[in-house]
């Protein structure tokens, strides 16, 4: 894997990212604020793949109760149960492979700056952003070997990583698509504990550079920003208000369920509730039909 990401193919993307980052920092005359909005503009960027990306999941969430109809049914018959998916993806004109080559395109491009803050790491360890690179850093201990404070954007900061870690686990349990499966929420969650401990770990282990961690911490927040935005859109409930209910097309008895737009909303036990708006066009619409009898 770092034989691939380092590789001479990954050089136009480090040169570009580069090149756009002094662009950047010209007027800003600060590299940590200059990392951050380059962040904001490769999601400007990306919005239309993972719009597309979130309306693939959304439309393998749909008819994730049928799919699971089908494997029970057809558990002993894995040819005609393949015949019988693909039948189905056709139908509702679903591509399972089509949430995945978004997020391929994005990944060069978000290992890639890891590599801009090692090609200018002079540049770096003169930089400061808030905390980095203070007076109180300077003076701050280090924790097994790594600074709590780092002294400039070059060096590792521990509380840069927790930082990162906390909004990774905020990313993957409060505003990612709720589950369709139990079984499947319940990894879910566990990836939610795992993966940011993992990369604390990581970061803390070998010494990752602030610039690159706060790079890595701007981009997290502003795609929580955007999967916000996108389950308002066109997914309700949010995983944050009621992760236990999905929109589907049918339930696993048959029923359907909750629309998206937010034409109904659930409450907590599971029943519809219609809302105060729809409910006084209902009232003025039964007052007129009284008065036309």
């Amino acid at each position: 894997m770092h034989f691939l990401l380092a590789s001479s193919w990954l050089d136009p993307i480090v040169n570009g990212l580069s090149w756009l980052v002094l662009t950047i920092n010209k007027p800003i005359n600060n590299l940590g604020w200059s990392l951050v909005i380059l962040a904001a503009l490769i999601r400007l960027v990306f919005w239309p793949l993972n719009t597309a990306q979130f309306k693939a999941f959304l439309a393998m969430q749909k008819v994730a109760p049928q799919l699971k109809r089908l494997q029970t049914r057809y558990k002993d018959d894995r040819q005609k149960l393949q015949q019988e998916t693909m039948a189905l993806y056709k139908e509702h004109r679903v591509n399972p492979f089509a949430g995945c080559w978004p997020m391929l395109v994005q990944y060069p491009v978000i290992i890639s700056v890891y590599y801009v803050v090692l090609n200018h790491k002079a540049l770096f360890a003169n930089q400061t952003w808030f905390w980095i690179g203070s007076a109180i850093s300077h003076s701050a201990p280090a924790l097994f070997g790594v600074p709590i404070l780092a002294t400039s954007l070059a060096n590792a900061d521990l509380i840069l990583i927790l930082l990162y870690a906390f909004s990774m686990y905020l990313s993957v349990r409060y505003v990612s698509m709720p589950a369709t499966d139990p079984q499947q929420a319940q990894t879910q969650r566990m990836m939610a504990v795992f993966s940011p401990l993992l990369l604390g770990f990581m970061g803390w282990k070998y010494h990752w550079p602030s610039a690159m961690v706060l790079y890595w911490f701007a981009y997290n927040a502003f795609t929580m920003g955007q999967q916000f935005y996108m389950l308002r859109r066109y997914h309700q409930p949010l995983a944050l208000i009621d992760s236990e209910h999905v929109i589907t097309e049918a339930g696993d008895d048959g029923s359907a369920s909750a629309k998206a737009g937010g034409k109904a909303a659930l409450s907590g036990n599971g029943v519809a509730k219609t809302s105060p708006a729809k409910s006084a066009r209902a009232t003025r619409s039964k007052r007129k039909n009284k008065k036309g009898a």
